[in-house]
This record gives C-alpha cells, sequence and structure tokens, in this order.
C-alpha cells in the first residue's frame, strides 16, 4: 500500500534536495552567461552556443541515468543512494565551473566546454533520481502536489542563497568589483556554496524514505522499453512540451536580467535612503535576484494553499494568466523607476513559482497514466526525460539571449545603444509572454484534471 500522507520531517528533507540542486541551477541560469561576458572573457554568442552544445550531451545522459536509477537496488532504495554517491562530486564540479584559467582563449574556451559538461553530467546524476524520490514518497496525486510546493518553495530558499550572496561574496573574496576581481572570488564564493549544497543532500538522504517499493510481479525490462513508452504516452509529451516552452522562457529572464538591471534601467537618480540597498552593481544584482526569488516562495507557498481545492490545471493557468499581465506591464514602467520595476519582477516571479510546482507534480500523474492505460510507465525514466526537457529548455534559453544580444549590438562594460536596449527588453519580459500564451495552449490537450483516477478506472476518460 502507498502512504498517502507524509511528516513535516519527510516533506523539509525532501525540499532540501531542491535547495541544493538550486544552488547550481539557479547560478547557471541566471548568473553563468554574465560570468562568461563580462568576467570569463566569452563573446556572447560564443557562450550562448556553449549552453546549448553541451546540453545536447544530455539527451543521452538523462534518460540514461533514468533507466540506471530505476534499476538501483540497495539497502537505501532506488533513488536516495544517488545523492549519498553523489553529493560531493556535485559541489565540486560546481566550483570548476566558475574558475577562470589564465590561458589563451581558445583553451579558456575549451576548459568552458568541459567544466561546464561535468557539471551538468554530475547534475544529472543526483537531479534524476532525486526527482522521482517524489514519486514515490507517495502514491496520491494531490500529495504529491502538497510534496511539489515543499520542494520548490525551499529550492527558491537555495536560489536565495546563491543570488543574494554570490556578487557580493565574489566582491569581497576577490577585493574589489572589476572582472579581473570577480575572477579570483567566484570560485570562493561557489566553495561557501557548494559546502551547504553537500549538507543539503546529505539531509534530504537522511529525512526521507521511500515508501513505494518496486512491484515485485512487474516483468523486467529493457531500457529502451522504458524509453519507448515515456515517447507514447501522450500527456507525458504536452508536459514535456509546456516544460520546454516555460523553461526556454525562464533561462530567457534569468539570463538577460543581469544585463535588464545593469544597463536598461537608469539608476543615477536613485533616491538616497535607496542607494544602500542598490547603490552599486553587484548590490543592485544580488537585490534584483534574491528579492525575486522570495517572490518565488511565496508563489510556492500560493500553489499549495490554491492545490488543496483547486485543480492543479487551474492553477496552473491562473498562474501563466498573472505571469503575462505582470511582464506586459513591465514595458510601460519607465526606466528609471527602479523600485517599481523590482516590484513587477517580483510578481512575475511570484506567478511563475505558482505554475512550476503543480507542472512537476504532473510528471509522476503522467508515469502512474501511463501503467494505467497501456502497463508502460517508470518513474525515474519519465523524470530524466522531463529532466532533459527542462535542461535543453535551459540551454535555448541562454543560446536565444546570447544570440539575440549580439545581433542587437550588445557590447559588454559599455553604455548601450537603443538597439541593444530593446533585445535586452525583448528578451526579459517578451520571452515571458510569448511562452505564457504557448503553454495555455497546451494545457488544453491535457486531461489528467482532479479525478482522472476516478473516471479512467468508470471507462469515462482520463
Amino acid at each position: 500500500m502507498a502512504k498517502q500522507h507524509l511528516t513535516l520531517r519527510e516533506k523539509f528533507g525532501f525540499g532540501l534536495g531542491d535547495t541544493a540542486s538550486n544552488i547550481v541551477y539557479q547560478a547557471v541560469i541566471n548568473i553563468l552567461l554574465y560570468f562568461y561576458t563580462d568576467v570569463y572573457g566569452i563573446q556572447a554568442a560564443a557562450a550562448g552556443t556553449l549552453l546549448l552544445v553541451v546540453r545536447i550531451f544530455d539527451a543521452i545522459t538523462d534518460p540514461l541515468m533514468g533507466g540506471i536509477a530505476d534499476r538501483t537496488r540497495s539497502k537505501h532504495g532506488r533513488y536516495r543512494p544517488w545523492m549519498l554517491w553523489v553529493a560531493i562530486p556535485y559541489g565540486a564540479l560546481a566550483v570548476a565551473a566558475f574558475v577562470t584559467p589564465h590561458v589563451d582563449m581558445g583553451t579558456k574556451l575549451v576548459y568552458a566546454y568541459i567544466s561546464y559538461a561535468l557539471l551538468m553530467t554530475a547534475y544529472t546524476a543526483i537531479n534524476v533520481p532525486y526527482s522521482a524520490l517524489g514519486g514515490v514518497m507517495t502514491g496520491d496525486s494531490e500529495e504529491r502536489g502538497n510534496l511539489q510546493t515543499w520542494r520548490f518553495a525551499m529550492a527558491m530558499v537555495g536560489g536565495f542563497l546563491v543570488t543574494s550572496s554570490i556578487f557580493p561574496l565574489a566582491k569581497i573574496l576577490g577585493g574589489g568589483d572589476s572582472p579581473e576581481s570577480y575572477q579570483l572570488g567566484f570560485p570562493f564564493a561557489m566553495t561557501v556554496m557548494a559546502v551547504i549544497a553537500i549538507i543539503c543532500f546529505l539531509l534530504c538522504f537522511r529525512f526521507t524514505k521511500e515508501h513505494i517499493p518496486p512491484d515485485p510481479d512487474q516483468p523486467k525490462r529493457k531500457i529502451m522499453d522504458d524509453f519507448v513508452g515515456m515517447l507514447t504516452n501522450s500527456q507525458w509529451n504536452i508536459i514535456a512540451l509546456a516544460t520546454l516552452i516555460i523553461m526556454t522562457r525562464g533561462a530567457m529572464q534569468g539570463a538577460s536580467k543581469p544585463y535588464f538591471v545593469n544597463y536598461y534601467l537608469i539608476t543615477d537618480h536613485m533616491p538616497a535612503w535607496l542607494n544602500w540597498f542598490m547603490g552599486s552593481s553587484s548590490n543592485r544584482l544580488s537585490a534584483f535576484l534574491s528579492m525575486t526569488m522570495l517572490a518565488g516562495v511565496g508563489g510556492a507557498l500560493c500553489a499549495n494553499m490554491l492545490g488543496r481545492s483547486w485543480c492543479k490545471v487551474s492553477v496552473m493557468k491562473l498562474a501563466l494568466a498573472g505571469t503575462i499581465g505582470m511582464n506586459v506591464l513591465l514595458f510601460f514602467i519607465p526606466r528609471d523607476a527602479v523600485l517599481l520595476a523590482l516590484l513587477v519582477v517580483m510578481f512575475s516571479n511570484f506567478f511563475h513559482m505558482m505554475f512550476v510546482p503543480m507542472l512537476f507534480s504532473t510528471v509522476p500523474d503522467t508515469v502512474d497514466y501511463g501503467l494505467q492505460r497501456v502497463g508502460k510507465g517508470a518513474m525515474a525514466m519519465f523524470c530524466g526525460g522531463h529532466l532533459f526537457v527542462l535542461k535543453l529548455g535551459n540551454a535555448l534559453g541562454g543560446f536565444f539571449v546570447g544570440h539575440m544580444l549580439a545581433w542587437f549590438g550588445y557590447q559588454p562594460n559599455v553604455e548601450q545603444t537603443p538597439r541593444a536596449l530593446s533585445g535586452i527588453m525583448a528578451a526579459y519580459a517578451g520571452s515571458s509572454i510569448v511562452a505564457a500564451l504557448l503553454v495555455l495552449v497546451c494545457l488544453q490537450f491535457y486531461r489528467l484534471t482532479r479525478g482522472w483516477q476516478d473516471r479512467l478506472a468508470t471507462g469515462t476518460g482520463a
């Protein structure tokens, strides 16, 4: 029998896993492209291409890791032990990705490709099993939604840690606010973050339990059988497409946020009382990144409350409507209204994080749908495929922003032209509007709304 209700300790422990994951994830989404262009010294188009090319490798590693995790058997379960095994390599590679070697540009680019590829491999090895863990802690669809809201509320805590502290730490530990100082400071700052991430993963391993064991009567399948079962699952395909779109949007907004804050907003005439908070470039970036993370915590908690009485699909549609409204409003805010822009950006992320937990909670439902409908479904394989789509969206977002900046004429560390500023705004706010509209269309075809198991059992549809 599946355990339907989880303790507070279990939910908190599960959430710690995404606190750890987001220390790297948010650093990659919000900081890495800016680090590559303005600190590391790579051209914007080359950095955008790097972010995309490395993710092609994930098309192999993510589903493969899903197949391996589904077949793992240990005294700790199928998915939990991977957090114990991979936590330290994950932390070490997070630091390595932010090291700037003092070599020629060609060697520099090779190092960036290798260090980023290794980091993403470690992320796959720990995050695919972690994502699958949520599906075997409980079999109840609504409890899974509740578990995912804990996950993403605490994910935003991890995001807040890295985004609020990475630039100030890098500035302090590097001894200044110049690119050369940041080259020295970023590895030290990421070392602090990596230690926190390792501790969080180990606590997640300690506090969680797999309540749904493998079915001993289920026939043994090849990894390719699970892969085909995933690709032929119509409801998983809809969720995968929605994830690809929304994560491309998230990566575009995250990657362009430093440019939006440092170049688009006019900060020369901020009131004196605001200077202590956002007086320097590093402080402004930290303020925008960290405050939007805190707003995201509120969005995840709101999703949790609404999910108790609303269908998760209805919550997602409401969140998408809010995302559209906030980003349309951003086009009408004067460039020197910094505080108002921060408020709207916070509300935008509030609605985004209302959407994401509900989206992720649908993946185990698609596994159950496949098992009930055609007898095919494997938790880690579906989560691995979903993680690949997520990372592909992140890569596409970084790729699009890098090439958009280059096409619109962006140049680092100088005043931008009106054309470059319009490109920054299109990448930052325009991408969110387009993506939310497309995902609303996708959800019109998703059938696993509240009560779908009962409808499937009675033959009245999914």
